[in-house]
């Protein structure tokens, strides 16, 4: 059984623009999962519809084998835990009030009781959040420093540690090395496969930059205007048969 089945999901807001148009795709477990296509095509809306952050109009999402597109909050709680998301902008995503070390705590201390750890271990909050700063290369000074001492590299490294807190099985790094340098996108992207690896993550990672694409992830996904207008393996990217839309992408990168 997948672990996400997206089947025939719309969104279409007030204005009655259609940002996700009848898309459908399978998330296998262990998977990465691309998603590439211009700013603007819907594939940051599918992202928060995914998450639920956004609710759908049609269609179903199903994870772990549970229609969850239809649970109210209090149902939805227990799935809450086991996928997470990483957003492009590191800054927009901490909280600058907190010290790092409360950031990374977060999760953990609000789902603390549903938790059976298998890769971190908690013996107390300092030895914790060591576990997380390693996990993703960073020091343990910075625990106790405030986002805006950060770099933006090392803001996105612990965005990904704290998603990775509650060691859920499914990640949407929606454009995660999008505000990063061109150093901090390749060191970023080497973390990300490592983690996938030792975590045993699945990810859907979405970009419009079709060479990230291409080295992180088993399958692609082409979206244009909300909808998905090819779908290949990896390898498959340069053959003839391949939307005239992906070649477009394909002659930029």
């Amino acid at each position: 059984m997948s672990l996400l089945t997206i089947e025939n999901i719309t969104k279409t807001y007030q204005s009655g623009h259609k940002a996700v148009d009848n898309v459908s795709f399978q998330l296998e477990r262990g998977e990465c999962l691309g998603l590439v296509g211009e700013s603007g095509c819907g594939k940051s809306t599918l992202a928060r519809c995914l998450m639920q952050i956004e609710s759908i109009n049609e269609g179903s999402i199903i994870f772990d084998g549970e229609h969850i597109e239809k649970l109210n909050e209090r149902k939805l709680y227990p799935y809450r835990r086991k996928f997470q998301i990483v957003f492009q902008n590191p800054s927009a995503a901490l909280n600058p009030k907190l010290k790092i070390k409360d950031s990374l705590l977060d999760p953990f201390l609000q789902y603390r009781g549903d938790l059976n750890l298998q890769h971190f271990s908690f013996s107390s909050t300092e030895h914790f959040v060591k576990q997380l700063l390693d996990s993703v290369e960073l020091p343990e000074a910075l625990a106790d420093r405030y986002p805006h001492e950060l770099s933006g590299g090392q803001k996105q490294r612990v965005t990904i540690a704290r998603a990775i807190s509650i060691e859920p099985e499914f990640i949407i790094l929606d454009e995660p090395t999008a505000s990063l340098d061109v150093i901090s996108q390749g060191a970023v992207l080497t973390l990300l496969k490592d983690l996938q690896e030792k975590l045993n993550l699945s990810y859907l990672f979405i970009s419009h930059d079709l060479a990230a694409v291409n080295q992180m992830c088993q399958r692609i996904l082409v979206m244009k205007q909300g909808q998905i207008v090819d779908h290949f393996q990896q390898e498959k990217l340069f053959d003839e048969d391949r939307h005239s839309y992906t070649k477009e992408l394909i002659s930029i990168f």
